[in-house]
């Protein structure tokens, strides 16, 4: 069941004690900032039939870490939202298009990022992976661009230079 804010235009963020026990929430406009509190987040790894996964770049207006490359698109459960149910929401809005088959891959990911400008992300991050089931129609203030890529061929790139690639994506790859 998802909770709707007082005011729908209003995107909120799950709060979180250290623990990962919801503790409140805050406009996401708000939350990420020098101190960023821990919060709830996701991240989507989209795979076709071929095993290649989608990559994204991040828009270059983007709060956080534009203009980098990551996994096919991340974002925030609203209160009281199952991340899965986010997930499938927030595919259609960066990408789109719908998914199928959301499944859990890492289901306790948490990370603590740390921007150039000290920006920080502090996220409990669940990640997800799933089956694109539409055409493309990229939202240009959430991604530049998009490519598919073999997951052996995006570790040599990683590898070969880490820069280029969101934090947390790199992360995660090391799980994979």
């Amino acid at each position: 069941m998802t909770l709707a804010p007082a005011d729908p235009t209003v995107e909120l963020v799950v709060l979180l004690t250290e623990d990962g026990t919801p503790c409140g929430t805050a406009p996401k406009a708000d939350v990420h900032h020098t101190s960023t509190p821990l919060h709830l987040a996701f991240s989507c790894w989209i795979v076709d039939g071929a095993g290649r996964t989608l990559l994204t770049r991040r828009a270059a207006v983007k709060r956080t870490w534009p203009g980098v490359w990551t996994n096919s698109f991340c974002g925030h459960p609203g209160p009281g939202e199952d991340p899965a149910e986010a997930v499938a929401r927030r595919s259609v809005q960066e990408l789109g298009a719908p998914v199928a088959d959301v499944t859990p891959l890492l289901p306790t990911f948490r990370y603590r990022a740390v921007m150039a400008d000290g920006t920080v992300e502090n996220e409990v991050c669940p990640v997800f992976r799933a089956r694109l089931d539409g055409e493309l129609a990229l939202d240009p203030a959430e991604v530049d661009a998009a490519r598919w890529v073999d997951l052996d061929v995006l570790r040599a790139e990683v590898a070969a230079d880490p820069g280029p690639f969101s934090p947390w994506m790199r992360l995660q790859l090391q799980e994979f």
